[in-house]
């Protein structure tokens, strides 16, 4: 069966015979610039670029490139902002050490109260 498909794909095509076209074109292609009206010129012009845009479109590429480019963008800001290390000062100084302590409450150890002694716990008994 493969074998097959690969014989009728390797078999040459007949040449394709104008002259016995059953589909005439109505008109001789590419037209004789120099012979149409400046109009008729731009008109012809205006549909070959839109079907140029249209044919060479390409939406899942364009998307991916977009969003490849504010990913990284996006990144870059956040990372300069928030996380790469200036020996000077910077005007975001308090966005980081806001960023830094709610990072660290979430994140890190939660905060708990020194665990009271035994003497601590038994001088409050023994006052009343």
């Amino acid at each position: 069966m493969f074998f097959q498909t690969l014989m009728r794909r390797a078999a040459a095509l007949p040449k394709f015979d104008f002259a016995r076209n059953p589909y005439k074109s109505k008109r001789t292609w590419p037209p004789d610039f120099t012979k149409l009206s400046q109009k008729h010129q731009f008109r012809l012009e205006r549909r070959y670029r839109r079907r140029a845009k249209l044919k060479w479109a390409r939406p899942t590429w364009t998307k991916f490139v977009k969003l490849a480019t504010w990913g990284t963008i996006s990144f870059v800001v956040v990372y300069g902002l928030l996380f790469m290390e200036i020996e000077e000062g910077t005007v975001f100084g308090t966005i980081r050490d806001y960023y830094a302590r709610a990072t660290n409450d979430m994140f890190g150890t939660p905060r708990r109260k020194p665990r009271a002694t035994l003497e601590d716990q038994e001088s409050p008994r023994s006052a009343s």
